[in-house]
């Protein structure tokens, strides 16, 4: 190496050092080892289901139970479903009879989101499930499908080990407020305003 490369490589490295210093002293100030965690995907973006279930995918490779439950969405078979119940203990259930431009029926929607929501807190009663996906019940809150303080109340008296991530666009603000972590999918660019329909392996 030349002199030249020698000095920048030196600063690299004490550049690097710095920063491991100040990321360890970071994590070293974190003490709580363990909490089940309320976790909100929202936004307008595509991703917020698939990051949900990216993130069942990680919790059946730690031999986790994970329940889904699936607000809204209709009866067809998810790629995703067909792959998470074939690798590990799976409790999926979509109670929805589709969204509400296609169910045009308010009393029908309320009925369904109250199933789902019913068997969600089974769920959380469940002492084996560790990870719980609330697929979107923003829609629900949304729409006032269901009351926002007796959802707000189920999820913040949950037991202390059980992790929760919901799902769904225009998350209400309280539930912002009452969650963990919260991340917005932002939409840049999207297929379907190019006219390309939602396709297998990838939307569904």
């Amino acid at each position: 190496m030349t002199e030249e490369e020698n000095d920048a490589a030196r600063r690299h490295r004490a550049k690097m050092e710095k920063r491991k210093a100040v990321q360890d002293a970071e994590v070293a100030g974190k003490t709580i080892a363990q909490q089940g965690l309320l976790m909100v995907h929202t936004g307008p973006g595509k991703g917020k289901s698939t990051a949900a279930f990216g993130l069942a995918l990680r919790a059946l490779g730690h031999g986790w139970k994970v329940g889904v439950v699936q607000f809204g969405k209709g009866q067809w078979r998810s790629g995703e479903r067909e792959m998470l119940e074939k690798l590990g203990p799976v409790s999926w259930h979509t109670l929805g009879e589709g969204f509400t431009w296609e169910t045009q029926d308010r009393a029908r929607d309320e009925a369904a989101a109250r199933r789902a929501w019913d068997k969600a807190c089974e769920l959380m009663d469940d002492p084996d499930v560790r990870l719980l996906v609330l697929d979107e019940l923003n829609i629900s809150l949304r729409y006032d499908h269901l009351p926002l303080e007796e959802v707000l109340s189920r999820l913040g008296s949950r037991r202390a080990d059980l992790h929760v991530v919901v799902t769904g666009r225009n998350a209400k603000p309280e539930l912002i407020a009452a969650a963990d972590l919260v991340t917005e999918m932002t939409l840049v660019k999207h297929h379907f305003s190019a006219g390309v329909k939602a396709q297998a392996g990838i939307e569904f």
